[in-house]
């Protein structure tokens, strides 16, 4: 693994991390939004590992569709759950008069340890 994909699930661990202090803290909005983040990290270290990278979150999640999802590399649930979580993300940072209930924000903290675990199960099975 090179030292930029390390360096993402680093970042995706951390903010993995912060959402379950988030959640704890009762911040659901802010925690769905970290855990998507981690997401996001890891599907972009993948994608990384192909000498793919992408300056938009929408050509990442696509991209890891069609490179992952569709080929079968992963399970297509993690890239509905990416695409599920920035929706989430999406009414945790910017809706106003809509919340992220605490159960979602739960979800897609198990959402993102199993996304990590997966992917670092398929980097290390390529190695």
């Amino acid at each position: 693994m090179t030292s930029g994909i390390e360096a993402l699930f680093t970042k995706a661990g951390e903010s993995l991390a912060a959402a379950k202090v988030l959640i704890k803290d009762g911040y659901y909005d802010f925690a769905a939004s970290r855990a998507y983040y981690a997401m996001f990290y890891v599907a972009s270290a993948l994608l990384a590992n192909l000498n793919l990278s992408y300056s938009s979150h929408s050509a990442v999640i696509s991209s890891f569709g069609r490179e992952f999802a569709k080929t079968g590399k992963l399970d297509s649930k993690y890239h509905r759950w990416l695409i599920d979580a920035q929706d989430l993300r999406n009414i945790g940072d910017y809706g106003v008069g809509s919340q992220v209930p605490e159960e979602y924000a739960r979800m897609v903290c198990d959402w993102a340890v199993q996304f990590i675990n997966a992917a670092e199960d398929f980097l290390q099975s390529r190695t």
